[in-house]
């Protein structure tokens, strides 16, 4: 059973765009390993751009460069 679990920055993915996440992540699994799609699992976490670092800086203060 895969467990795919998906973070992105909570800055307005639609549901079809997150439903597409889903679905190509699940066909990835199932086309490279042979998975059963049935007991493959994707889970998509939105994180608030302040609780987002890179490169030591908040994103929220990145997008506002």
């Amino acid at each position: 059973m895969p467990y795919v679990n998906i973070k992105i920055t909570r800055e307005g993915a639609t549901p079809e765009q997150k439903a597409e996440l889903i679905k190509g992540a699940t066909d990835l699994l199932v086309r490279v390993l042979d998975k059963n799609p049935a007991t493959t699992v994707v889970v998509i976490d939105e994180v608030d751009t302040d609780n987002w670092g890179i490169g030591g800086e908040v994103v929220t203060q990145l997008r506002k460069k």
